[in-house]
């Protein structure tokens, strides 16, 4: 029978209002010997739907037979979730980009310590879900030490970053404590948001994350076989130059797109004059992050993400 601990770390400083700023998680404990299992999510406190994932996960795991633990960080960034922000509203910094952190310096870089502290060096794998934000959805499954993992989450889509993409998008996140420091097995699943129903991108998390759990022996169970998978080693990011109501264009996340093509286009609500049409980058890519909806954007909000099919593997 799995037992169910709450977990609440020592505080890491005091909020202006008086209360400990804290974090907490749940950890699951098996009946056998085993790993244990490091789960997060809302890093990004405009990226949830991790965070309803794990509450289904939780449901789970419960019942399910379980060798070793299961530590869950539902909510790494708290203040940020609570007002649905991307950046730590404190000192409006990018918590996945403070890692390992620094007890002395800001609250992101000392909230950035404390996870490290109590977390992540703490668990023998992890994985960290995010997602798109309250207006794009995103789909793919990034491999970074653990191919074999990564692919099991179930994905048609994957990202091998280079070496040359490192420098720029990983410096400062979890990576530097999980792979970097301690060479454990990690993978960063980015699945669901935008102004859609998130009930689809929250099974589908549990179902990948459930797979994953098998593939490493953790819960019983035949692991599920993969669909045909595409590795993108190269991700372009688009964000329209215009503010407007971004109307998306492009197929669905996961399809195809020529060159040619466009993404989308904004228009202005008010003269209702097209102001910017955004064509895609590649001469063959395939669409990894988009608007599902037409969305209200300010100029240089994330619109689109496509990846080039042309260094693509299987």
């Amino acid at each position: 029978m799995v037992k169910q601990i709450n977990v609440l770390t020592p505080k890491f400083t005091t909020h202006a209002d008086g209360s400990n700023a804290v974090l907490f998680m749940n950890e699951l404990v098996g009946e056998q010997d085993g790993p244990t299992i490091g789960l997060s999510a809302s890093i990004h406190g405009n990226e949830n739907a991790g965070s309803q994932a794990m509450l289904e996960l939780f449901r789970v795991l419960m019942d399910t037979p379980l060798k070793g633990r299961i530590r869950m960080l539902p909510v790494a960034n708290p203040r940020a979730m609570a007002l649905n922000r991307r950046f730590t509203p404190l000192d409006e910094l990018n918590l996945n980009r403070e890692f390992p952190g620094n007890a002395s310096g800001t609250y992101s870089q000392q909230m950035a310590k404390a996870i490290s502290d109590h977390f992540l060096e703490k668990i023998d794998l992890h994985i960290d879900l995010h997602s798109g934000t309250d207006r794009p959805t995103v789909d793919y499954v990034y491999i970074l030490n653990d191919e074999p993992l990564s692919r099991a989450f179930g994905s048609t889509v994957l990202y091998r970053p280079t070496a040359s993409k490192e420098g720029t998008s990983f410096d400062g996140t979890t990576k530097a404590v999980t792979v970097d420091k301690r060479g454990i097995s990690s993978v960063v699943v980015e699945l669901g948001g935008g102004i859609v129903d998130q009930t689809p991108y929250v099974q589908r998390t549990v179902d990948g994350v459930l797979n994953m759990l098998r593939h490493k022996g953790v819960i019983p169970g035949d692991v599920k076989p993969q669909p045909k998978q595409i590795v993108v080693n190269e991700i372009a990011g688009i964000r329209p130059t215009q503010g407007g109501w971004l109307e998306p264009l492009c197929p669905a996340l996961g399809a195809t797109i020529k060159k040619g093509e466009l993404l989308g286009r904004v228009v202005s609500p008010y003269s209702f004059q097209t102001l910017e049409e955004i064509p895609t980058p590649y001469d063959n890519g395939i669409m990894i992050l988009s608007h599902l909806s037409r969305n209200l954007v300010e100029s240089g909000d994330y619109g689109f993400m496509v990846g080039n099919m042309e260094s693509a593997t299987d």
